[in-house]
């Protein structure tokens, strides 16, 4: 019953199945890859359905800290809430990554109908400013002349 519950779907990334078709994923790895589309698309992204997505790319250049953590867990819970109804999310939480600019989003959750509780970790990239301390300024401050061609 819980397998026609979460359904199936296309594989992501696409790509093609064993009988010629597109792949396709069912099961918890159908919610899965459906988790990681939700987190990966921005709000705008999708034409024909462009509140779609998760607006934590709007922090990108956010500075790291818990003021961005804390926005990043609300912006998951409420996308993850309005797109993907087959799971309820018991927890997000935010921690540094490894290396510089590394922000993993673990998402606790199970999916609704069973008491199997799941975990999902999501890298996400932001760009570390410029001007945070120990850092050395702005990128070409006190550079003279014409830009580089790149940065016209």
């Amino acid at each position: 019953m819980a397998e026609q519950f979460v359904g199936s779907g296309w594989a992501f990334p696409l790509r093609i199945g064993p009988t010629g078709g597109i792949a396709l994923v069912s099961g918890e790895k159908e919610i899965e890859e459906a988790i990681r589309l939700v987190l990966a698309t921005a709000p705008g992204e999708r034409p024909m359905r462009p509140e779609f997505g998760c607006a934590i790319h709007d922090l990108v250049f956010a500075p790291v800290n818990e003021a961005t953590a804390g926005r990043i867990q609300h912006e998951v819970y409420a996308s993850l809430d309005r797109w993907e109804p087959r799971i309820e999310v018991e927890e997000v939480e935010v921690t540094a990554g490894p290396g510089e600019g590394v922000l993993h989003i673990d998402v606790r959750y199970s999916v609704r109908g069973t008491n199997n509780p799941r975990s999902l970790v999501f890298p996400f990239y932001v760009i570390p400013s410029h001007d945070e301390p120990g850092t050395s300024g702005t990128a070409g401050a006190g550079e003279s002349g014409p830009l580089p061609e790149s940065d016209r």
